[in-house]
């Protein structure tokens, strides 16, 4: 519900009871004062129907889920207005004591007017119970934006997470290959240090049986 709604609301409901009590001082009324009361009142019923006509435009530019609440409210608003209208029109014909003597002995003002005041404290608790419920939602609305934001945060971070796990796979894997180069590399010179050996001993045992067969050659002639 908006602000601006809740407003005219007030302002309404405000507009209902003060014209309910004149209403009621009217009925004792005759004379100039009746006149006076009436003018009054109607200027009041004029001033409660401009505040309907904008809580129906107001109501209409909101969600279809939260226009029929809205909507829901305002018929009862025009339906306590033509009330108050019934009354002043009753009030204002005729015989103003008379009048309202009959319509207590025949419609019982008095439990009408209890009526009224009835049905308005039953808008003000809905309405109270409606704008509770309208804060709630919001609340809840933006718990739901909160949880989104967070949810997106950690959508984000465990992306950037995923792409350092995927460059530490790659140098793990970089390092793995450069690893076996090493190990190649490492078979290849330790094969070439045996063969070396292999060689170096073969020339010391040539060296020897060379050295062996000068030392025979010269003692035996």
């Amino acid at each position: 519900m908006s602000e601006a709604f809740e407003g005219y609301e007030r302002q309404y409901c405000e507009i209902s009871a003060s014209l309910a009590r004149k209403c009621t001082a009217a009925s004792v009324l005759q004379g100039e004062k009746l006149k006076q009361n009436v003018l009054e009142i109607k200027s009041g019923i004029d001033g409660g129907e401009a505040l309907i006509r904008k809580m129906d435009l107001e109501a209409r530019n909101h969600q279809p889920s939260v226009r029929a609440g809205l909507l829901a409210k305002l018929r009862e608003y025009k339906s306590d207005l033509n009330n108050l209208k019934g009354t002043l029109k009753r009030v204002s014909t005729g015989n103003a004591q008379q009048g309202m003597r009959e319509e207590l002995l025949e419609a019982g003002m008095a439990d009408t007017l209890a009526e009224y005041a009835d049905q308005r404290s039953r808008l003000l608790r809905t309405t109270e119970r409606q704008n509770q419920t309208t804060d709630r939602i919001r609340d809840s609305h933006r718990t739901m934006l909160e949880t989104e934001d967070l949810g997106v945060s950690l959508l984000h971070d465990l992306h950037q997470q995923s792409q350092s796990l995927l460059h530490a796979h790659d140098t793990l894997h970089s390092v793995d290959d450069n690893v076996g180069k090493s190990r190649k590399i490492m078979g290849a010179m330790v094969r070439r240090m045996d063969r070396n050996k292999w060689i170096i001993g073969f020339i010391i045992a040539l060296v020897v049986l060379a050295i062996l067969v000068i030392l025979y050659f010269k003692f035996v002639h």
